[in-house]
């Protein structure tokens, strides 16, 4: 089959949600994105935020920051692209050394990752002697490096739990810690860490939400505030939410999240109804297909880590993944 043959059975996938001029102007990098991961023996891993023509037509593994720490293991490909943040590629890199990690863009931040360092881990340690640090894997290395375990916001809970102890230190998201002490019942102390974007939504958007959509089913990812979960009607991960929508097929449903992750959802069911309250990642938007291109034409933007921090990093997520 020839690339262009490739690139117009993958328009099959998302001509819901883009119009086939879109797809025109992404078919050619598409062509050469596909071409380029054969040449260089490449995978490209994809976020859930990542926009469909990326998510449905180049890469080869999506999902949420678990799936791709998981698969990421399991692959055999010499270059690793990531589709998503800086500490995913971290990540990725952390339980691939042997291979070439790469970012399309070196500013594909976080406002979690940005919110807490090393030095900060340190002085929490000081300050609560024994008390097991748990770090959302949305953080640096050198983050990780200083904690105990990571987790996910897809198993928070499990790993919380699975310490056996009355108080954890939960990092850095502040609304995820709150949200899964109201789980568990564990005393978990927190950091003023949040995620620019589900942090813009309140639990009046929900109302307004459901005054304007009769019947709509409201997900919620657990980085929202406690009183937007307090409103939703399940709340999760971004694997959970797809899975829910998969498994229930609200007809009306709302993801309160970042709206390319309806998209890209939507895609793969056009009979539902998704209402869009877009709020967009910033830094999940720099990765574009023509820097997804560019990275494999001149094998930048390599993502590296000091071996000392590595070492400590890559304990705290295999612990997790053990889990």
């Amino acid at each position: 089959m020839s690339v262009s043959l490739q690139a117009d059975r993958l328009y099959e996938r998302v001509k819901s949600v883009i119009l086939p001029a879109e797809w025109s102007e992404f078919a050619g990098d598409i062509d050469v994105i596909l071409a380029l991961k054969r040449e260089r023996n490449a995978v490209i891993l994809a976020h859930n935020y990542q926009t469909p023509e990326i998510f449905h037509g180049v890469a080869d593994i999506v999902g949420d920051s678990l799936a791709l720490a998981r698969e990421a293991m399991k692959t055999d490909a010499d270059v690793i692209v990531l589709a998503g943040v800086h500490f995913m590629a971290e990540t990725a890199k952390l339980l691939n050394p042997g291979r070439t990690v790469l970012i399309p863009d070196l500013r594909a931040g976080c406002s979690l990752a940005a919110s807490i360092t090393a030095a900060d881990v340190r002085l929490l340690r000081e300050r609560w002697p024994g008390v097991p640090i748990v770090t959302y894997v949305n953080s640096s290395a050198a983050v990780k490096a200083e904690s105990d375990i990571c987790c996910t916001s897809g198993n928070a809970r499990r790993i919380v739990e699975s310490l056996g102890v009355p108080k954890v230190i939960m990092l850095p998201d502040e609304y995820l810690a709150k949200n899964i002490a109201a789980e568990t019942g564990v005393e978990i102390i927190t950091w003023a860490g949040h995620c620019e974007v589900h942090e813009r939504f309140a639990a009046s958007d929900v109302r307004q939400l459901r005054a304007g959509h009769p019947g709509i089913v409201v997900l919620a990812h657990p980085e929202c505030p406690p009183e937007v979960v307090a409103e939703a009607d399940f709340a999760g991960s971004t694997a959970a939410m797809a899975d829910y929508v998969t498994r229930e097929r609200p007809a009306r449903v709302v993801l309160m999240t970042e709206c390319s992750m309806s998209d890209n959802i939507a895609a793969l069911n056009p009979d539902l109804e998704f209402v869009r309250p877009c709020n967009l990642c910033p830094h999940m938007k720099r990765i574009t297909l023509s820097k997804i291109r560019r990275a494999l034409e001149t094998m930048q933007h390599e993502v590296t880590i000091d071996p000392a921090i590595a070492v400590a990093a890559r304990q705290s997520v295999e612990r997790m993944l053990a889990i």
